[in-house]
């Protein structure tokens, strides 16, 4: 008998027995009233046949409890009543066990899957936390009766806790309440309600036996905490709140936080104010992207209707443009701007030299909390022949005042094909070397294909699923020996882009010494509250991961400057449900939540709307009709799981379903929202309309028809 088959015959024998449990109103037999009356008669019996009465009583708990019935209090009653305290508290505590064990089997087998299957990755922080202690929160659970115990045997099947773990925890969670209900059952007669037992006094003790191992487990974790801190001497008072290193995007926004509600805060930066995302990512990336896309305007005027349209350059004067908006956007992130918002700037090398202090220039600071948002660098490979090679990263790309003639560009994702399609755009024979089955891997199939067309189209040779084996001179400045499909090919370059990603900076600043740890993926390992093994130590930004996005740095920087200032009386989890990013290449490729290829790989049910973008009036106005607008919905209901938006304005259009994800909102609330005519914004409201029309109810539909025909006589 297959899986399927069998829980649809245990559903058929519980439904069939829960049913005649009502229809036959058996349930008047495990009343208080009952118990009482008979109580006479079911002694007699008991002392006549004690071991035919345990067994049998012992059999029907477990039964009651296994179908979820209600009556388990008055069994309990019953068992003191008929047996005495100790023999009641030893039937009653292993009958009620095994009996809530069967019911948290029967939901594993009958719901686990379904549950798993509808919810996917939604369940993962669930059951990581349960993997880690559940056995602690069932624990609680069983100790407050005030909880119904058979709805936590029904949820406990739904997660991955061992059944060795459900029954351990059960059997001593449970015991001091059964020993209550127990004992009251001795006491029968005196008893005129089951709230008579439950009176307030005794709800309020149950709910201290609750608390306890909560705080139990406060003191476990003030125990560990000293155990990390043990051999650091903590100064009696502390120069400021906050030490802030690093003041790229989350150092700035964490130091910022602080200001705000007048604590006292320091921020140390070695290099230059604003990161990485001023001086050498996000702005001078989209500075250079925008000469870039004039002069591919310019070539391709025809489209507007323009015969002709001439574009003179020069490379130094382009990259010179791109320092002055880095030197315009600078104020934004200065010192003297963080200094007038009451952020004390401190430029030297941040050393940790104990969980409270750092050594900076010389000068020891001491906070009692500290925040670590160092950032990262690109990812320099370690293939033989790079180190002699005139090569370039993200970090170096600005110094440039000659123009590359033939540029090779090593990866084949956001930061690589971005500065790919604008060098070719400025005149640069570029070609993309992409290890993977095609550029952006982390999006869509499709995606990629679009994308890889446009680059061929623009001149850009793209060299997908090739592995660099090593570089070589050359007389042209170098060569790289890949390994295809069809065997090595040599690509001869000027320069050479490293576009491999980038790696945190976790080196050089006290880590390794003061025993900070470090995960797997090379970030600093961080809680769900973004502190590390050291409590008052927190991290933010690139260098703690998952996302390497500024918005992203800033977003984990309000918590972790929250959780610091206010710890230990609040704190808040880091919330990543509703992560966008965009590539900005064009057209752009911008995404939220899930793509088709990732609720594949989950297994996560959905349905697909598109909408091709070719067909909206503002986009053939403008000449910019490429592109779609893709929206994973729940299969029959309008709730949006992921969207992704392909098109030279995707990273303005994606905002509005970042918005309706972080608010719950749907398509039917897109439809139903009034978009200005003619804007690229009512492609959203297009796609809505797809899914709208294809869960278009038929049957009203048919009837309407029916009834407008009846109206025109």
């Amino acid at each position: 008998m297959t899986a399927q088959r069998t829980r649809l015959l245990l559903l058929v024998i519980f439904g069939c027995a829960i049913s005649a449990f009502f229809a036959f109103d058996l349930g008047k037999y495990l009343s208080l009233e009952a118990l009482k009356g008979q109580r006479e008669v079911l002694g007699a019996w008991v002392e006549a046949n004690q071991t035919l009465a345990v067994v049998s009583y012992f059999a029907l708990y477990i039964l009651v409890t296994a179908l979820s019935l209600p009556g388990a209090a008055v069994m309990t009653l019953a068992g003191g009543a008929l047996f005495g305290m100790v023999l009641g508290l030893v039937v009653v505590s292993f009958a009620s066990s095994i009996g809530a064990t069967l019911a948290f089997l029967a939901s594993r087998f009958l719901f686990r899957d379904a549950v798993k299957k509808r919810f996917g990755p939604r369940l993962n922080a669930i059951e990581q936390g349960v993997a880690k202690d559940g056995a602690f929160y069932l624990f609680t659970l069983r100790l407050v009766p005030a909880v119904p115990f058979f709805l936590v045997n029904l949820l406990m099947g739904l997660t991955p806790i061992r059944s060795a773990t459900f029954y351990g925890a059960s059997q001593l969670g449970m015991l001091p309440g059964t020993a209550v209900f127990v004992y009251a059952g001795t006491q029968l007669a005196q008893i005129d309600s089951l709230r008579g037992i439950m009176s307030p006094g005794l709800l309020g003790a149950f709910v201290l036996l609750g608390v306890l191992p909560l705080l139990l487990r406060g003191m476990l974790s003030w125990l560990a905490a000293r155990r990390v801190y043990a051999g650091f001497k903590r100064p009696r008072r502390f120069e400021y709140n906050l030490i802030v290193i690093g003041a790229g995007s989350a150092g700035l926004v964490s130091s910022y936080i602080a200001a705000a509600v007048k604590a006292k805060v320091v921020l140390i930066e070695k290099h230059r104010m604003g990161g990485d995302c001023l001086n050498t990512g996000c702005v001078p990336s989209k500075a250079l992207i925008r000469t870039a896309r004039l002069l591919s305007d310019a070539r391709n005027s025809q489209r507007l209707g323009i015969g002709s349209l001439t574009a003179e350059f020069d490379f130094a004067q382009v990259m010179e443009r791109v320092q002055r908006v880095v030197s315009e956007v600078e104020p934004h992130d200065s010192v003297a701007r963080y200094t007038e918002l009451g952020v004390e700037c401190v430029q030297g090398n941040a050393r940790l030299v104990s969980p409270w202090e750092v050594d900076v220039n010389g000068r020891r600071l001491s906070a009692r909390s500290i925040i670590i948002a160092t950032g990262a660098r690109p990812l320099m490979p370690a293939i033989p022949g790079l180190d002699g090679m005139p090569s370039l990263s993200s970090d170096t790309l600005w110094q440039l005042k000659v123009q590359p003639k033939q540029l090779l560009v090593l990866g084949g994702g956001p930061i690589g094909c971005e500065l790919a399609q604008a060098f070719a755009r400025l005149g640069s024979k570029v070609t993309v070397v992409e290890m993977a089955p095609r550029l952006l891997p982390r999006e869509d199939e499709e995606v990629s294909v679009l994308l890889r067309a446009c680059f061929e189209r623009e001149g850009i040779s793209v060299a997908i699923g090739h592995k660099a084996l090593r570089f070589e001179p050359d007389a042209a400045g170098g060569a790289l020996i890949a390994l295809g499909a069809e065997g090595e090919v040599r690509l001869v370059f000027d320069r050479v882009l490293i576009a491999l990603g980038r790696q945190p900076n976790t080196a050089g600043f006290g880590l390794e010494e003061l025993g900070v740890l470090l995960n797997e993926r090379g970030t600093i390992a961080a809680d769900p509250l973004l502190r590390t093994n050291f409590p008052n130590i927190s991290v933010c930004g690139d260098v703690a991961g998952p996302y390497q996005f500024t918005h992203v740095a800033a977003h984990q920087a309000w918590y972790a400057s929250v959780n610091q200032l206010l710890a230990p009386f609040w704190s808040f989890r880091v919330d990543y449900r509703v992560i966008p990013w965009a590539t900005f290449t064009e057209p752009q490729v911008a995404r939220v939540g899930l793509s088709e290829t990732e609720a594949k790989a989950q297994n996560i049910a959905f349905e697909v709307t598109r909408y091709g973008i070719d067909d909206l009036d503002r986009a053939l106005a403008d000449g910019s009709a490429e592109g779609f607008v893709k929206v994973l919905t729940v299969p029959g209901k309008d709730k949006i799981l992921g969207a992704t938006v392909v098109h030279a304005e995707a990273g303005e259009l994606i905002a509005e379903y970042v918005l309706a994800m972080k608010h719950g909102l749907g398509m039917n609330q897109i439809l139903g929202t009034i978009h200005v005519y003619p804007t690229l914004m009512e492609a959203n409201k297009y796609a809505a309309g797809v899914w709208k029309r294809a869960h278009a109810p038929a049957t009203a539909l048919r009837w309407a028809q029916r009834f407008f025909v009846w109206r025109r006589g």
